[in-house]
């Protein structure tokens, strides 16, 4: 795995803003791919489109940072924070995001499948569309989070909050959500067939049209 200095970790991205704002045609884009960015201060960083794929950031403050389209798969992004960030449409399939700060996060149409979300913070977080079908988000805080359309299915759900979630059109089947607060949470047209519902708080939850 190789180390970037920051001052070459800042050309890198000099050169993608470059590649982006030109449409293409000036810089380049940017390929850390595989690289040790542990530590790193990349906080507001512009990296649409970026190959980060099983590269290393644990640690690093991300808040804020543009990842749209971005390749992230198999990165490990523990402990990141990455509140109010713009992930939408990014790859994070089979991404290590044990404990991430994700909150308010734009996520819409990511794809998550797989990904490694134990005890992450999703609150607020936009994630409709998202594919999150077999990921892990045991103890996960989904509070309020929009997850309208998103796929869920074989999802490991266990003990999370997903107080006042949007959940409506979402498919949750075969997910497991023993013990997941869904107070409130609107489940309209969700698709629960199979889900493992045991000790699940449905109190005040919206259950028009959801399939069990």
């Amino acid at each position: 795995m190789k180390k970037y200095s920051e001052k070459q970790i800042q050309k890198i991205l000099e050169e993608h803003s470059r590649w982006l704002i030109s449409g293409y045609t000036e810089g380049k884009k940017a390929n850390l791919s595989g690289a040790d960015l542990s530590g790193a201060e990349l906080i507001v960083a512009y990296m649409n489109g970026a190959n980060l794929s099983g590269a290393n950031l644990s640690g690093v403050n991300l808040s804020g940072s543009k990842l749209s389209g971005a390749n992230l798969s198999g990165i490990n992004l523990s402990g990141v924070n990455l509140s109010g960030a713009n992930l939408s449409g990014a790859n994070l399939t089979g991404a290590d995001l044990y404990g991430v700060d994700l909150s308010v996060a734009n996520l819409s149409e990511a794809n998550l499948s797989g990904a490694d979300l134990f005890g992450a913070n999703l609150f607020g977080a936009k994630l409709s569309g998202a594919d999150l079908s077999g990921a892990r988000l045991l103890i996960a805080d989904l509070s309020g989070a929009k997850l309208s359309g998103a796929k869920l299915s074989v999802a490991d759900l266990s003990g999370a909050n997903l107080y006042r979630a949007n959940l409506s059109e979402a498919d949750l089947s075969r997910a497991n959500l023993s013990g997941a607060n869904l107070s409130e949470a609107y489940l309209s047209g969700a698709n629960l067939s199979g889900a493992n519902l045991t000790g699940v708080n449905l109190t005040g939850a919206k259950l028009f049209r959801a399939i069990f």
